[in-house]
């Protein structure tokens, strides 16, 4: 009886990752998750990726998720071609971490995506240069910087934390210093939209919910075993996602501004735009 129960699944998560998706999403993030899988009797790190986006209607939807040894450019590119495949034909702004190449796998298949490397990965990659005790001061003090209105304020707040900080942390400006042509695309988009954009609360609330699952397992006997119960956790997640980002119809007006002309493509027309909106 459980080889039939887990077999369902198995055969659900097929048709799910499979399944159509919208044309347009205009905010889609992409992130990993690490996981200790069995492996000819060893037990190996692996991360498991997930692709979240953000409908026309604001609200959330898990594109899909994969399994790789190793991330790079090259498997990337294999998922955005899935996601084309699949019925994406734009994308409007990527949050990514930052894999080198990763903006020109998103340009090859998304010529026209904007590509913002993601702050919840920035900050996640700072906080491992720091003691604990340190934390909670050190993400107070890296707010201003990706919440300033102007790039001008944001590298002047970087400033400002790097006197305060560079002689116990020199990476963490270093960091954010060495990464700044990836981070500063947002400061060219309006607030509703940029707000959207550097939220933390999309991952990182999916990712404690996923982890909450994985954490009590020492180990998964198999991939499969993996994706059938994180499977499970993004559909019980995805409960919750009853509504749409705070402030979106304001957030889609400045879109269709911003992004004149790619609000409407073949086979969707300007008055389901509108009522999406």
């Amino acid at each position: 009886m459980i080889s039939s129960v887990t077999e369902a699944v198995i055969e659900e998560v097929r048709e799910w990752q499979t399944r159509p998706l919208e044309a347009v999403y205009p905010i889609v993030y992409l992130d990993a998750l690490r996981v200790k899988i069995r492996y000819d009797g060893t037990v190996q790190n692996r991360c498991i990726y997930l692709a979240i986006g953000v409908k026309t209607d604001g609200k959330k939807e898990t594109l899909g998720l994969w399994t790789a040894e190793n991330e790079g450019a090259k498997f990337w590119l294999g998922v955005l071609t899935e996601l084309n495949n699949r019925g994406i034909k734009d994308i409007f702004i990527a949050c990514v971490d930052g894999l080198k190449g990763f903006t020109e796998a998103i340009e090859s298949v998304f010529p026209q995506t904007i590509t913002q490397l993601c702050i919840v990965h920035q900050i996640r990659n700072s906080l491992t240069y720091i003691s604990y005790k340190d934390r909670k001061a050190v993400v107070s003090d890296l707010k201003p910087i990706y919440t300033a209105i102007t790039e001008e304020e944001a590298l002047f707040a970087l400033e400002l934390f790097g006197e305060k900080w560079n002689a116990k942390y020199p990476l963490i400006a270093k960091s954010w210093q060495a990464n700044w042509q990836r981070i500063n695309p947002m400061f060219a988009l309006p607030k509703e939209i940029r707000k959207a954009v550097y939220t933390t609360n999309v991952i990182e609330s999916l990712n404690y919910s996923l982890r909450k699952i994985t954490k009590t397992r020492a180990a998964f006997p198999t991939e499969e075993a993996a994706i059938k119960l994180l499977y499970l956790g993004l559909q019980n997640a995805a409960k919750k996602w009853t509504m749409p980002i705070q402030n979106w119809s304001l957030a889609m007006n400045q879109m269709a501004i911003l992004f004149e002309g790619r609000m409407l493509i073949p086979g969707m027309t300007e008055n389901s735009i509108t009522q999406k909106i």
